[in-house]
């Protein structure tokens, strides 16, 4: 088949509809998107890029919840399908601990049921699961400390590290079992347009305009921010694009299923991208008509109490480097176009609306 048939799971969530968005417009795959429409998903998304979920000649939206199997019709109807990106699932660290159980049937069984039903897909070419930087846990806040490689050893430190971790194994696990042709992706911390406002970014936008106080992770002592890499969500979509485009995975020498690790281009901790983030909505509010207030944010042992957390992850990038992607948009050009649009877009500041 010359026809390309893209399933996306998760696609009308935040970094779902940004992958939607990215590769209809950059390449000819045609898309089914996937998505149970939970807290944090929302049709709204996509019809808000002007993508009319059902009515649209290359995307379609599929209602399945993939926590539940998917019976023959289903697999029989998605007969067409050459590419599966994996994207699904729950990720929220906080709600992870307070409800485990829900995660694993999402993140584990999702991703067992997600791989059953490639299996039975008849010109299936790729699965691609979208995993995390949680799955390695912690590094030392020392900036010149090393970020892990992909062929590290997995140590995750929360319910939903692990659950992604154990969705990893599985992906493994079919493909030497069965020879289903997978990769995975890690990403780490992702920021854009339309993403749910109790994420950390959204957050300082609205405080900075309500005055606020934003509480910042921080080391016990609360001297340390913790630190992140940041990416904007289509600078991940572009480099998905960039793999389904140079297939590396078929030049390696490898028995191993291949990962690739997909990392901005500068880390900052969280005191100083708050400090940014100020800064440009002080510059661009008024344009809108809004009023900007001092910073006002505290510094909290958060790892103390909810042991969860940890304060710096961190990926090697290298081989992407190695491989010729580069993020194409800078981390700071995209945080500034980021806060420019949700000062112009400020209902996505409040609520997250359903389907």
């Amino acid at each position: 088949m010359s026809q390309k048939t893209l399933l996306i799971t998760g696609a009308a969530g935040f970094v779902g509809h940004h992958m939607v968005e990215h590769i209809l417009k950059n390449t000819d795959f045609t898309i089914i998107g996937i998505d149970s429409l939970s807290y944090s998903g929302s049709l709204e998304r996509l019809r808000d890029i002007q993508i009319d979920p059902f009515h649209h000649p290359r995307f379609t939206h599929m209602g399945y919840d993939f926590r539940q199997p998917a019976g023959p019709n289903l697999i029989k109807e998605l007969a067409a399908v050459t590419h599966i990106l994996h994207m699904g699932a729950e990720s929220h660290v906080d709600r992870s601990i307070t409800d485990p159980m829900s995660f694993v049937t999402a993140n584990v069984v999702g991703t067992t049921n997600m791989l059953e039903l490639a299996r039975g897909l008849p010109h299936l070419e790729l699965f691609v699961y979208f995993s995390t930087d949680e799955v390695f846990g912690p590094v030392p806040l020392e900036p010149l400390y090393p970020g892990h490689k992909e062929t590290a050893v997995h140590n995750p430190k929360n319910p939903y590290a692990a659950t992604k971790s154990a969705g990893e194994q599985m992906v493994t696990a079919f493909s030497n079992t069965y020879s289903l042709p997978c990769i995975i992706t890690r990403q780490m911390n992702i920021f854009g347009e339309r993403q749910h406002p109790e994420k950390f970014i959204p957050k300082v936008i609205r405080s900075v305009l309500d005055g606020t106080i934003v509480p910042i992770h921080a080391t016990p002592d609360k001297t340390q921010a913790g630190m992140r890499h940041y990416i904007h969500a289509r600078n991940v979509a572009d480099a998905h694009v960039f793999l389904f485009t140079q297939q590396p995975w078929l030049k390696a020498d490898s028995e191993y299923v291949e990962s690739y690790h997909i990392v901005g281009e500068r880390e900052v901790d969280n005191l100083l991208l708050a400090q940014m983030i100020a800064s440009f909505v002080h510059d661009l509010a008024p344009a809108q008509g809004l009023h900007a207030q001092d910073l006002n944010y505290e510094m909290v042992d958060f790892h103390s109490s909810r042991p969860g957390h940890d304060l710096r992850y961190a990926l090697d990038g290298g081989k992407m480097r190695m491989l010729g992607w580069q993020p194409p948009k800078t981390f700071e050009d995209s945080l500034q176009k980021t806060v420019a649009w949700s000062l112009s877009h400020p209902q996505w500041l409040e609520t997250l609306s359903g389907s």
